[in-house]
Order: C-alpha cells, then structure tokens, then sequence
C-alpha cells in the first residue's frame, strides 16, 4: 500500500509539474512571439525558389524579408522574370530598381587544340580531382582542365563544354551565382558586369615569350593592348595584361588589334568574341598530342 502511494505521489508530481511547465511555455510564447509580415509570404512565391544566393542574400525567404525592410530591391534578383521584378515592385510600392547584370568569365581560351597537355591522367572525373595530381597534366599550369566541374555546378544549365574541352558560358542563363567561381580549382572564373567587353581571356604569369610553348593564345606582355589603349585602361601586373574596369567607358576593340596571340579578346552582345588582326586564326581542329 505504501508503495502504491509512493508511485501515486510520483505521477501526480510529474503530471502538475508538465502543466507548470506547459504553461510557462505558452506564457514565454505570447511574451516572446515575435510578429511576422504576412507579406513576405506572398512576396517568396513569386520569387524562383533557386536559392543560388546570386542576390546576395542566403536564399529566396531571406532575400524576400530584404524587400520588405528595403535591403534589396526587387530587380536584384537576377533569375526573375521581369514581369514578377514589376510584380513585386508594385505589390510593395517600391522602384523596382535597376541592376547591371553580371556574368561569369573564364580566363582561359587554351583548348585541347592550342594548349600542350604534358601528361595523361586517369582518375575522378573531376578538375579538383585532376589538379591534384602534379597540377592536372596541363603544361600551362594556369590553364583550363575542361572537366566539367563549372557545369556540374551550374543550377541553370548556363554551363557547356565545347569540343576543344573548354567551358562555354551562355550570358542570357548566367545569374551570376557565382558556384562556378568557387569550383574551380584554377581560379579561373570571375563575376563581370556584362558590360565589360574588353576581356584577357588568360591567366598565365610566366615572363616572356616561353610559356607560347605551351599554349598558342598565352599572354606575353608585350604591351601592345597598353600602347594601343587610353592611358590607365590596360598595365601589366605579374607578366599579364590586366584591365581597369573603373575606367571601361574608354574601352575600345583597337585595344586587341595588335595582340600577337589573341589573348586579349572584344566580346560582342551574343556572348561571341573577336581577336585583332595581328592574331593568326588558329585552324587546327584536333586535340595537340600529349607529351
């Protein structure tokens, strides 16, 4: 009997303590409740649900509470279609705002059919893999090792690999999230505003005329691209022509007219490129043999 009373006393303790506690709960719940702005619900379904942080914020409900307390304008999110940008400006009242669209780059135009590869590897499919390995094989040990791993990446399928093993960026799917960046094991990608047309499609900081025996479109700094352009648009950092962006409203296609090797290109508005005329096209439609 006293055992039974014992475990009655036990259960009745347990039970009047749940009920303390169960009500300091929803006291602390009506205290601490912390309002939430119905709108930013309405306001993340009419964003693309990616997720790809290319707006700056960690995701699509973070970047949807930036609206509502005015860290972000609506054009800032640069998978949106422009009707829901003007759709969600108009719910909120706010400029829908104007933001310079950025597209990855790569700083390589060394393909299979221009670039030495001095060694064969085998192994994972992957230029993280690869660069492991004695640097990928590459002779140009800034190169491109065109495995793909950008692509693999890209949750807009704005990434391809063309025939000579080289990453193609397709600038109306870019969104400039910015994966492919991270990626690559090279650092070959950057984030560019696409109004930069100047572009050195190479990152090779070797002095002089050797590394050309390595790959055909290397950069040399000889200086022509500087001569040719404004003054401050081009220098030379590290043996490699490096563009001032401060300064693009002076850029110009004369700057690549005298690139000996077409290092230096002028992109157009379809995403295409051209060289100068001092640039031999380059014919050769097979991989260099290895070795």
């Amino acid at each position: 009997m006293g055992e039974l009373t014992s475990n009655l006393i036990a259960i009745a303790f347990m039970a009047g303590l749940g009920l303390i506690l169960a009500g300091i709960l929803v006291l602390a719940n009506k205290r601490l409740y912390v309002h939430e702005d119905p709108r930013i619900d309405d306001i993340e379904e009419l964003l693309p649900a990616a997720n790809c942080g290319a707006c700056g914020s960690p995701g699509c409900r973070p970047f949807a509470e930036g609206l509502i307390n005015g860290t972000f304008e609506p054009s800032r999110c640069t998978v949106n279609t422009e009707e829901s940008v003007r759709i969600i400006a108009d719910y909120l009242g706010v400029d829908a705002g104007e933001t310079n669209k950025k597209v990855a780059r790569l700083a390589c135009a060394g393909g299979k059919h221009v670039a030495l590869i001095r060694a064969s590897y085998s192994g994972l499919n992957s230029c993280r893999g690869a660069a492991l390995v004695s640097g990928g094989g590459k002779g140009c040990a800034w190169g491109c090792l065109g495995m793909g791993d950008c692509a693999v990446v890209c949750d807009f399928n704005a990434i391809t690999i063309d025939k000579h093993g080289l990453p193609i960026v397709d600038e109306g799917k870019c969104t400039a999230c910015g994966n492919c960046v991270d990626v690559c094991p090279k650092d070959l990608f950057k984030l560019h505003s696409i109004e930069h047309r100047l572009f050195v499609a190479c990152k090779n900081l070797e002095k002089g005329d050797e590394p050309k025996t390595e790959c055909e479109l290397v950069c040399t700094a000889c200086e022509r691209c500087v001569v040719d352009s404004p003054e401050g648009l081009i220098t030379l950092g590290n043996h490699l022509a490096v563009i001032n962006y401060d300064k693009n409203s002076l850029a110009s296609p004369i700057a690549v007219e005298h690139c000996p090797t077409g290092a230096i290109v002028w992109l157009d508005n379809r995403g295409g490129y051209r060289t100068g005329k001092a640039c031999k096209p380059t014919i050769r439609k097979k991989p260099l043999p290895i070795g």
